[in-house]
């Protein structure tokens, strides 16, 4: 078996349509995450969910309001360093961070985090 490292994963609960200025709120993190040279970030759309408001968020017709995660991981030291500056890009959402343990293969090799 491969060995592994602690790392966290940041999960943020968004809606599709939110924005940072005019810019698509998920795009604005993703982007900031690159920029500060955190390990990998990916976004997911949900079919349905609800969060704070408890107001449903789904597919609508004209309306872009589906339920978005964007998750990052890197080491425990670098989301807590991101997570104030990501937060201030946020009007509202759910966020939750874990601890898990990583492995990170590039071309059949192990590679650390850093």
């Amino acid at each position: 078996m491969s060995p592994s490292q602690p790392a966290s994963l940041l999960r943020i609960h968004v809606c599709e349509g939110d924005k940072y200025g005019e810019q698509v709120l998920y795009e604005a993190i993703v982007n900031r995450c690159l920029a500060l040279g955190l390990a990998g970030a990916t976004v997911f759309r949900g079919l349905e969910g609800y969060g704070t408001t408890a107001e449903i968020h789904r597919k609508r017709l004209l309306i872009r309001d589906e339920p978005v995660v964007i998750v990052v991981i890197d080491s425990e030291e670098k989301i807590r360093q991101a997570l104030p500056i990501l937060e201030s890009m946020i009007d509202t959402a759910m966020i939750a961070t874990s601890s898990v343990e990583v492995k990170r293969i590039r071309s059949g090799l192990l590679s650390p985090l850093a």
